[in-house]
């Protein structure tokens, strides 16, 4: 116990001298300064004993961060511009006692990592990082955390890839490390997008498309042609003239802001995930995210084609090969009326390759599952008000085709729950389907007669339903 002691009253006598200041600078007070040494005293002989735990360390540096946040207030509030002591430096000096004596408490890290980031302590972030990474490289949570460090603080794209990459390697099957990998080369590819966007190197620039949307716009105007210094005969030649000039188009279709990124990540992924279609929608909703770049489509396309490939029966596979041609499309686009005719030659698709499965019960509910995301999907556009007559009555045929699977697999008790159908009720009655929604409801109550929502629904209106549900 001697040893300990011993210690302990090292650790003390070191900080001293800036007991010794804060009297001197009048920030505390003589019993003030007695106070905090004996509090010291009890951490510091607590974490010098053998009965130490990792809450004892995370405690003594709540304590510190606490006082140095009373001292940097008193010092404001008393005009003293700096000291020459700083409680970040023993905070510092506590929390890597701490990592080094329980390395493998992660939250210790965490503590450690996050006091770093708020100090602006850049060095001492890549430091900590390092020895972190180097003792839990099995930690998916740990590699995030350094990747985003490095693209939210420092913004260094190859800094941020090599942390994902690398933490890949050692944990290749976590598959929100692939999520997060595939988002952080679409948010990159979006930010190159926006700043071709800004310096006006996209083809077509912001002016050529108000010109091409407007009607009239500009035709009481007189345009002149642009002057160049070889219509002076003024050829001057500099060094950017000199310089050989890639052709926009080749620039815009690079394979990197063509997707081939996020592509080879995808199929990467799916290696590591061959019979689990269910994660390939999750990726695929990662860059639904992103309906404004260009590649998007492309890479959509991409992920439908495989899973198809790999699972064409699949309820996930096919209700996403279903949405695809709609991801990033609104009610008022003009694009709207030719995807809506994909969609729907889709579900015809998707409804046949269900034969394939065993099984006529199997069949049923498989097509009835399909069919209740395809009217939740279609239900949406019906709630623009100024939605074109001719597209409202497809979408009116689309669900009601959809509604007919469902109720055969309503009777096969193809829902686990009552959830399901009560949501989907509640749809179809706030777009007005009530002859659609009686069949269901007789149906719903054979199976689940004593549900509240159901039975509530015989007589309440649907928003009042609605709300009692969620």
């Amino acid at each position: 116990m001697a040893g300990a002691s011993d210690k302990a009253r090292f650790y003390l006598e070191q900080s001293v001298p800036e007991l010794q200041e804060l009297i001197r600078k009048k920030l505390f007070t003589k019993d003030e300064v007695s106070s905090i040494a004996r509090k010291r005293s009890e951490f510091e002989h607590k974490l010098s004993g053998r009965g130490s735990t990792a809450s004892d360390y995370a405690r003594y540096v709540e304590y510190e961060m606490n006082l140095d946040a009373l001292r940097r207030t008193k010092a404001k509030r008393l005009g003293i511009k700096a000291t020459s002591y700083t409680g970040q430096r023993r905070i510092f000096f506590v929390l890597d006692r701490a990592t080094r004596k329980f390395h493998g408490d992660t939250s210790l890290w965490m503590l450690y990592l996050n006091f770093a980031r708020k100090q602006k302590a850049h060095k001492k972030v890549a430091q900590i990082i390092t020895n972190m990474l180097r003792l839990h490289p099995a930690s998916p949570e740990l590699w995030i955390y350094a990747a985003d460090y490095a693209w939210e603080e420092r913004a260094d794209i190859a800094e941020t890839r090599g942390y994902m990459q690398r933490g890949l390697r050692f944990c290749s099957h976590s598959k929100r490390l692939w999520s997060e990998y595939l988002k952080l080369e679409m948010i990159y590819i979006a930010k190159i997008s926006a700043r071709r966007q800004i310096l006006g190197l996209d083809s077509r620039s912001p002016q050529q498309e108000s010109i091409q949307d407007g009607e009239d716009f500009g035709q009481d105007l007189i345009t002149f042609r642009n002057v160049t210094p070889e219509d002076t005969g003024l050829g001057i030649i500099t060094a950017d003239s000199a310089r050989p000039k890639i052709p926009e188009s080749k620039i815009a279709s690079t394979p990197a802001l063509a997707g081939a990124i996020p592509i080879a990540v995808f199929d990467a992924a799916m290696k590591e995930f061959p019979e689990e279609p269910t994660f390939g929608t999750q990726l695929f909703d990662c860059i639904a995210e992103f309906p404004e770049l260009d590649c998007a489509k492309r890479i959509l396309q991409h992920m439908v084609e495989y899973l198809m490939a790999a699972a064409p029966a699949d309820v996930a596979t096919l209700t996403y090969f279903i949405r695809e041609p709609l991801v990033g499309l609104i009610a008022a686009s003009i694009l709207l009326p030719r995807a809506l005719m994909e969609v729907v030659d889709r579900f015809e698709l998707a409804m046949q390759n269900v034969s394939s499965l065993e099984g006529s019960v199997e069949q049923t509910r498989t097509r009835g599952a399909i069919s209740r995301y395809t009217i939740k999907c279609l239900a949406t556009y019906l709630e623009y008000p100024e939605l074109d007559p001719d597209i409202r009555a497809v979408l009116t045929a689309m669900i009601k085709t959809a509604w007919a699977h469902c109720l055969k697999a309503l009777k096969t008790k193809g829902p686990r729950s009552s959830d399901e159908t009560i949501a989907l009720l509640n749809i179809l009655r706030l777009h007005g389907f009530k002859d659609l929604v009686q069949p269901g409801l007789t149906s719903a109550l054979e199976i689940w007669p004593a549900d509240p929502h159901l039975l509530a629904m015989t007589s309440d209106s649907p928003v009042v339903l609605l709300q009692q549900h969620q």
